[in-house]
């Protein structure tokens, strides 16, 4: 008996037979169809093997459409709608695990210094921007993979022009700065455009399978050229090309020898709902910025291109246009959803890393945020792990004493080979970094070079503790105060670090903060709601959070807009490391309170240093199942959100961001407790509005004991000699106002 599978297809090639062939082209892809050439505004129809229509869309200005989420299988047509239909020949639509290439058809793309394609398994095309060492190999090799112009040729920076001698990747510069510091360490680099931007072909989506397995695809084909040495690559990259590195690492690519992202998110919604409240300042225009890069000729260079003779990259134009509209999409979203965002969630899939990791991350970083840390504990597989935290701001991953650590761990498990001491880099590392931080600083020795053979300078590497903390960042040389240097370091074996222990200071009447618990039968203070503090930032007019020093406005709150406490003089000197857990008691005339929580050190010279903050949108007050002491790990899921109850009080726990922080004898924490904003430099917040003012109350008596709970280290020594404020990157310096809260 036929199957009714085997009868769907001779139904529709008989259906065939009457509709003209299809002058429109169409491509086959993993669940989805892609239509070009067809006439704007055309409707567009896909029928399955069965004659059953599964999808319409309309052509766009380009003649474009992409037919997305279609299930994968044989025998579907494209038609057009009208009285004489165009209909395509049958196409597949592609499953994951039916569209994997063989290994073949990796090694048949052959790639060369300069400009390239690579050819996706689904025939899309991206464009990518090779370097060479000199010689003739095989070269340690690297990939930058970004939605950024990551393949745009350009040509060499006049400055640096005379470099060309030494380091030849000065003459054909990546447009990414990692790419181009390991060009000059000796390795070849593929700087390439993820699909529908610059020259690349396709439609752009956020992270979409289709990112991921290009990804894939392209770690294959780059590891099969005859120049890339043992056949195996590494990725690089800072913010964009770092992220991608986790999506793509997770697919488990063979070829993929390990990866180095830096100044990443550790979830989507932690830079884009930070505790619950839509981080509408930098999460949503970066957003916004590379959408509108991704539209056709969107980053501007392509139009070069094809007025040169590229006809790759005006075809691969054609698709752009059928992007998703990532920012409509974020701003839909409430709730946490795992079956929708998890893919979006590093957390969730970075146990699927099994190769080599080099992960670093700034506390107060402006751009992807201070969230970085909720990784330290999930790369479980990772058979080599090494974590870099500091204080400071985005860029911080380029910082002198990051970027030796990064070149020894792209030695060992990329180059596999003794670390090289990289003398002439370092001799014009001073140069370099006055171009790029503004002071001549100096790349330290290799700590590894001396070692007599790779397997002991790997066996001394893998001895080390993995988490690596910088502190002080910014104060580590004296005529160069704000550059990134820091005045000491340690390492840790595991996150949380065992030596922590949480540190209670009780919230007390009189603006204080003590250890004892309060005794009081009945003390609050207030807050009054800022509405329009979710727009301001912590930046002045003219202010470059990227500068040595740069110019912060860091304002006090004005009077009865924020609850401030503040502990007696430190008697020792104190180190901290971790997440602080704010636990209040809250009252609230109205159904949710948008809260932000800072904490700053109040120094014997009169000056408060900024050290961290957190957010939370009450109605998520519920901590989740992995919460402890230091960290109420909310999930922003719908199950475990709440509207605050009118006028009684409720428990609630803020947790700040992380932090590394070293505090004085004769130094004072502060906690400051008030509206959302003017502690970031770049994020903003999508407050809750009421219709008239509201005003909060904190309890901090016997029945409602508010309090903090901060991660003190236990073992790590600290320098006498505190930083100048200001000296430490990311941490703001204003002069301290005594605290005075409205009490009741």
């Amino acid at each position: 008996m036929r199957s009714l599978h085997s009868i769907g297809l001779v139904l529709v090639s008989l259906v065939a037979g009457c509709a003209r062939e299809a002058t429109f082209q169409v491509r086959q892809s993993v669940e989805q169809l892609h239509v070009t050439h067809a006439t704007p505004g055309q409707d567009l129809v896909v029928v399955d093997a069965a004659g059953k229509t599964v999808a319409t869309g309309t052509a766009d200005a380009l003649g474009s459409f992409v037919f997305r989420a279609l299930k994968p299988g044989a025998g579907y047509l494209v038609k057009t709608a009208g009285a004489r239909p165009e209909q395509s020949p049958p196409l597949t639509v592609m499953s994951v695990e039916s569209s994997k290439p063989s290994s073949e058809s990796y090694a048949k793309q052959e790639l060369k210094a300069g400009f390239n394609y690579l050819t996706m398994r689904d025939g899309t095309t991206l464009s990518a921007w090779v370097t060479l060492p000199r010689g003739r190999g095989p070269f340690p090799t690297v990939v930058n993979y970004s939605g950024y112009d990551a393949s745009r040729p350009q040509k060499p920076n006049p400055d640096f022009a005379f470099l060309c001698d030494d380091f030849p990747v000065m003459c054909t510069p990546p447009t990414d700065a990692s790419s181009l510091l390991a060009g000059m360490f000796g390795y070849a680099t593929v700087s390439v455009n993820m699909r529908g931007t610059g020259c690349s072909g396709g439609a752009y989506d956020y992270f979409e399978k289709l990112q991921l397995l290009d990804g894939y695809d392209v770690i294959e084909i780059v590891a099969a050229q005859a120049w890339a040495f043992e056949h195996k690559v590494g990725m690089v990259g800072l913010s964009y090309p770092g992220i991608s590195q986790l999506f793509v690492a997770s697919e488990a690519p063979p070829s993929l020898a390990a990866i180095a992202p830096m100044s990443v998110i550790a979830s989507t919604d932690t830079t884009l709902l930070p505790g619950g409240i839509l981080n509408d300042g930098f999460a949503l225009s970066w957003v916004h910025n590379v959408l509108s890069k991704a539209v056709p000729f969107g980053q501007g260079w392509e139009q070069k291109q094809v007025d040169a003779g590229d006809t790759v990259c005006g075809e691969n134009q054609l698709l752009h246009g059928q992007l998703i509209d990532n920012v409509a999409q974020a701003r839909k979203i409430v709730f946490y959803d795992p079956s929708e965002h998890d893919r979006y969630n590093p957390t969730t899939f970075v146990d699927h890393v099994q190769v080599p990791v080099f992960l670093t991350g700034s506390w107060q970083d402006e751009q992807t945020g201070p969230y970085f840390f909720l990784l330290f504990d999930r790369f479980v597989n990772a058979p080599a792990l090494r974590m870099t935290a500091t204080n400071g701001v985005h860029i911080d991953g380029f910082g002198p004493q990051v970027i030796m650590e990064w070149q020894s761990f792209l030695e060992l498990f990329v180059a596999r080979r003794k670390p090289l001491d990289p003398v002439k880099v370092r001799n014009i590392s001073p140069l370099l970094y006055t171009a790029f931080f503004n002071a001549p600083l100096s790349l330290p020795p290799s700590r590894f070079s001396s070692y007599a053979t790779y397997e002991e300078a790997l066996a001394a590497w893998k001895a080390e503790p993995p988490l690596h903390v910088l502190f002080e960042n910014g104060a580590g040389v004296a005529n160069e105060l704000g550059a990134p240097e820091s005045t000491f370091e340690h390492r840790f074996t595991a996150w949380p670090p065992p030596e922590t222990r949480g540190l209670e200071l009780h919230l007390q009447r009189g603006a204080k903060l003590a250890p004892g618990a309060p005794t009081e039968p009945s003390a609050s203070s207030t807050f009054t709601l800022d509405p329009v503090a979710g727009g301001t930032g912590v930046l002045a007019a003219d202010g470059d959070v990227w500068a040595k020093l740069p110019h912060y406005d860091w304002k006090q709150p004005a009077p009865g807009q924020a609850a401030v406490f503040e502990s007696e003089p430190f008697t020792t000197d104190t180190a901290l490391l971790g997440t602080a857990s704010v636990d209040l008691w809250l009252k609230s005339p109205v159904d949710d309170a948008d809260l932000e929580v800072t904490l700053s050190e109040v120094r014997p010279d009169g000056q408060e240093m900024y050290i961290q903050s957190g957010w939370l949108r009450a109605s998520h007050r519920l901590p989740g199942p992995q919460a402890t002491t230091l960290w109420p790990a909310q999930t922003l899921r719908e199950d475990a959100w709440s509207p605050l109850p009118l006028n009684e009080w409720v428990q609630v726990r803020v947790g700040t961001a992380g932090f590394a922080h070293a505090l004085r004898v004769g130094s004072r924490v502060r906690v400051s407790i008030d509206t959302p904003g003017g502690v970031r430099a770049d994020w903003r917040f999508a407050l809750k509005t009421f219709p008239s003012a509201v005003t909060y109350a904190i309890g901090h008596d016997a029945m409602h004991p508010s309090k903090v709970v901060l991660p003190r280290l236990q073992g790590v020594a600290v320098p006498t000699q505190a930083p100048p404020c200001p000296s430490l990157r990311g941490q703001p310096c204003r002069p301290s106002v005594a605290p005075s809260n409205v009490e009741l």
